[in-house]
């Protein structure tokens, strides 16, 4: 994630209808019988299996900063999208994965990092319980890495944080909850820190609210 200030997102329901026989003698017993296969066909009928998606994007936190929209996505692919080639190390060995998991944030509609391409911002993980997907935190923008300008703060925490709040130096206390990809361990909070501003203090909290981590290198 090359942005970073540092390590661091129909069923079909059918409906039956009767129509009321007129009054009169019981119908013989064979033709009572012959209703037997036509009910037995119908409970065959098996219920569509629902299927699961091959890409998952979970909205991880949305708002206003300097006036312009911004968001952050986390978008889970199952397997190795279609283009997408794994990283190698120096002996040209490739890096393991079997899943590919992206952070997509954006200011005023424009995606940081789009530079980079449609992966840029996405890491290999191998199923959905990959701890390689967890621990990171950093600065995101448009200018100088994510230290000026209108900038997100993505953290993408361990399974035990519930939240975390950036402080301000003018005050101001940003608070995010961390949100969870639907079948999956991967999970990130994330707010907006409008242009001119500085961050004192960035701290993480279980949901009995003890705090976890406390950093003060942010700016």
């Amino acid at each position: 994630m090359a942005t970073a200030a540092a390590v661091a997102i129909g069923a079909v329901s059918f409906g039956a209808s009767a129509v009321a026989a007129p009054a009169g003698p019981a119908a013989p017993a064979a033709h009572q019988v012959g209703a037997a296969p036509a009910a037995a066909a119908a409970k065959a009928v098996a219920a569509p299996r629902k299927q699961t998606p091959e890409i998952v994007t979970q909205l991880i936190g949305k708002g206003r900063v300097d006036g312009k929209r911004w968001s952050v996505a986390l978008e889970f692919h199952r397997t190795l999208p279609e283009g997408y080639e794994l990283p190698t190390s120096p002996d040209g060995t490739p890096a393991p994965g079997t899943a590919l998991l992206c952070q997509r944030m954006y200011i005023d509609g424009v995606r940081i990092d789009h530079q980079g391409g449609p992966w840029s911002d996405c890491q290999p993980v191998t199923g959905t319980h990959d701890p390689a997907g967890s621990g990171s935190m950093g600065l995101w923008g448009f200018q100088d890495k994510g230290t000026s300008g209108s900038r997100l703060m993505v953290s993408n925490p361990e399974a035990d944080i519930a939240y975390g709040i950036v402080d301000l130096t003018d005050g101001t206390r940003l608070k995010a909850a961390t949100v969870t990809v639907p079948g999956t361990d991967y999970r990130a909070w994330a707010v907006a820190i409008p242009n001119g501003k500085t961050i004192s203090a960035v701290d993480q909290y279980d949901k009995r609210h003890h705090r976890l981590t406390h950093d003060t290198y942010w700016r």
